[in-house]
């Protein structure tokens, strides 16, 4: 049976763009810099504001479907150890979501995890998403970092390879230009 929220229903967005924003912040991460870093925060918002609003929507589009991408490598990777990817991913996530009260506010958790569990089943996180209406600035850093944590775990998953999950997408996006 069909849901609504099937990825074939979901718009990709500029997944580009959102790799971009993640890669950056990976990099200021693993260079050691503040996660707050002033100039890669300054950069990230005129990038955005040079948008627009449907780049805005695109980037947002891209972003979800980078957690899409993710939690499917996870969840193959999960399944060649006869694991569940929500049962090993997710709680981790949730966890260092909680430890991180700045960028995590409480009531985005849920919204958070909502995502990661979406796409953990196979469906589409932004369309999940837009049953509950429109995205709401509090949810913006949440979204970027859960992106980051994905990517980051990723990462640490391949043998702490810090460029394994930008590589994972670049490579998944060359294909589909060349397909």
């Amino acid at each position: 049976m069909s849901s609504p929220c099937d990825p074939e229903h979901a718009p990709v967005g500029d997944v580009g763009a959102a790799l971009m924003v993640i890669d950056s912040q990976l990099k200021a991460i693993y260079d050691g810099r503040s996660g707050t870093d002033r100039e890669r925060r300054e950069m990230v918002e005129q990038f955005s504001a040079a948008m627009g609003p449907t780049g805005f929507d695109a980037l947002l589009d891209g972003a979800c479907t980078l957690i899409y991408m993710y939690m499917s490598w996870l969840r193959m990777a999960c399944e060649e150890h006869d694991k569940d990817v929500i049962e090993h991913v997710v709680p981790t996530l949730v966890a260092t979501m909680r430890m991180m009260p700045k960028t995590f506010r409480p009531e985005v958790i849920p919204t958070m995890t909502g995502l990661l569990i979406a796409a953990g089943t196979g469906l589409s996180p932004n369309l999940w998403r837009a049953q509950y209406g429109d995205w709401t600035s509090a949810e913006m850093n949440p979204l970027e970092a859960t992106v980051v944590l994905l990517a980051e775990q990723i990462n640490r998953i391949a043998g702490d390879d810090h460029d394994f999950a930008t590589r994972l997408i670049t490579e998944a996006l060359a294909g589909s230009e060349e397909g």
